[in-house]
């Protein structure tokens, strides 16, 4: 049980090489789906099961697991779209990145002047590799979605930081990250079905600097 919170963090950190390695759009949400429902089992097994990571733990599988996911897929296939083509930054030098981004956040979080009870923590690197891989996705890929995916990467990244004050944070500061991202999903959407309508059935980013009111 000790090991657990570890095994977890390690599978959030491969499913960040999952889905910058992949250019099958519904594998990255369902990868993406997966790393929100394992992140929403570590608020009680950090902290024990209280109301308040209880609370956390069930808003985040909801939201990470399930609800934003099965909004993705849906509009994947309203879209009719399965790959990611063409992306700015080819696969391989994209993995290339996400590995030495990783490898630097295991050396950044062993300089940390961390606490006691989170030295050889593995909170730490997961955190920062999965900030940088979110932020990876949000500059490397073109889609619409996967733009939305990046974004949902990111605050998979500052949820695990937030373990670190999982006590420390009030509940409603917490849930109000959570229904922020729920709110930029939901505003993604509508951008995506803006660039659908007016370019067809394309939803390549590059095409915002042509949408006007």
């Amino acid at each position: 049980m000790q090991n657990l919170p570890d095994f977890i963090l390690i599978a959030v950190i491969l499913l960040n090489f999952f889905l910058l390695g992949t250019s099958r759009l519904g594998a990255c949400v369902q990868a993406v789906a997966l790393q929100g429902a394992l992140l929403s089992l570590l608020p009680p097994i950090l902290s024990g099961p209280s109301v308040h990571a209880l609370s956390l733990a069930g808003g985040a599988f909801c939201l990470k697991g399930i609800v934003i996911p099965a909004l993705l897929l849906r509009a994947i296939r309203k879209l009719d779209i399965n790959r990611e083509i063409e992306p700015r930054l080819g696969y391989i030098p994209t993995l290339l990145l996400v590995a030495l981004t990783t490898a630097g956040a295991f050396v950044f979080g062993d300089r940390l002047p961390l606490l006691a009870a989170h030295l050889n923590s593995l909170v730490i690197p997961a955190s920062l590799s999965t900030l940088a891989a979110g932020f990876l996705t949000l500059i490397t890929r073109r889609k619409a979605i996967t733009q939305v995916l990046g974004y949902l990467i990111f605050e998979n990244g500052i949820f695990v930081f937030g373990m670190l004050l999982a006590e420390a944070m009030p509940l409603m500061v917490e849930a109000g990250v959570l229904l922020d991202m729920l709110v930029a999903i939901f505003v993604m959407g509508i951008v995506m079905n803006h660039i659908n309508r007016e370019f067809s059935s394309s939803i390549d980013t590059d095409h915002l600097n042509l949408l006007r009111e």
